[in-house]
């Protein structure tokens, strides 16, 4: 039973690493039982995406949705069967994960089967809320904390993050017809889709990519004056995330947000060593 359970904790491992995730960075930093919990979420957080992007059509991905909420509900009830339920089992009941969060994880990722366009920043923080945010609030409770407020923190640092990927990837998002920035924003600066779909940079899209930066950044500033001094050592996987995407974010800002002729990428070197500065800074009692 001990070398099924090794086995099945390796496969997560394995997933999260193949992934190569900035999640997977901040890991390091974790006691080994909170660091297999992480992989067990995260590897089920990448099959829940892979059902969106690999899956032959919208029926075919909507039907996978459905089988893997019957398989959350019948964990919660104890009777997982799936290798990676089997996995996260044990941790949800250690940790007293809420069976909800993954009930509206998976609800976010139904979106990108419904939704292609988001017409207001309320619709896209519904959408970043679900898939980014509501993973947050899980780690935190993988993480511990003392002070409720801390879930105000993983919610609006799941929201920056959120924003900070979707500037990074709108080249790839474009390409498969999606476009995530508000089209509130567009027609603000008086850009449209036309022009992001044709990959057009211009004087109007810098203009677009600053409000939406300034708007990532805002998040990331609010997590950091959210997060109550009492867990700041507790947060710290999440801390080296905010990091490292803040330097992501950086990146973009310092390409001009021409990110069609550059593709902003932190190297594995500098991942290594933005996480690395953060815990040690962590454990001073210093933030980043």
């Amino acid at each position: 039973m001990v070398q099924h359970e090794t086995n099945l904790s390796e496969q997560s491992r394995r997933i999260t690493k193949k992934s190569n995730s900035n999640f997977y960075y901040s890991f390091f930093s974790l006691p080994a039982d909170k660091r297999k919990a992480l992989y067990a979420i995260y590897a089920l957080c990448r099959c829940l995406d892979d059902v969106v992007d690999k899956s032959a059509n919208r029926l075919e991905a909507s039907e996978a949705l459905l089988k893997w909420t019957t398989e959350i509900i019948n964990m919660y009830k104890g009777k997982p069967s799936h290798p990676l339920t089997i996995d996260l089992k044990s941790y949800i009941d250690k940790y007293s994960i809420p069976q909800k969060y993954f009930l509206e994880l998976i609800k976010g990722v139904e979106m990108d089967l419904t939704k292609n366009r988001y017409g207001t920043f309320d619709e896209l923080h519904k959408y970043c809320y679900r898939v980014a945010s509501i993973v947050g609030l899980i780690c935190a409770e993988v993480f511990g904390y003392h002070n409720a407020t801390t879930l105000g923190y993983a919610v609006d640092l799941g929201i920056a993050l959120q924003l900070t990927n979707i500037m990074r990837d709108i080249k790839a998002d474009t390409l498969n017809g999606r476009i995530y920035l508000p089209l509130e924003d567009l027609k603000k600066f008086g850009y449209t889709e036309e022009d992001l779909l044709s990959s057009t940079y211009n004087q109007a899209f810098v203009e677009l990519m600053r409000f939406e930066a300034e708007r990532a950044r805002s998040y990331y500033k609010r997590a950091v004056e959210t997060l109550p001094k009492e867990d700041q050592r507790a947060m710290v996987a999440a801390e080296i995330m905010r990091a490292i995407y803040s330097r992501l974010l950086q990146e973009i800002e310092h390409a001009d947000y021409n990110i069609f002729s550059v593709s902003p990428r932190l190297s594995k070197f500098q991942k290594i060593f933005i996480a690395l500065r953060t815990f040690f800074r962590n454990r001073m009692g210093l933030r980043v």
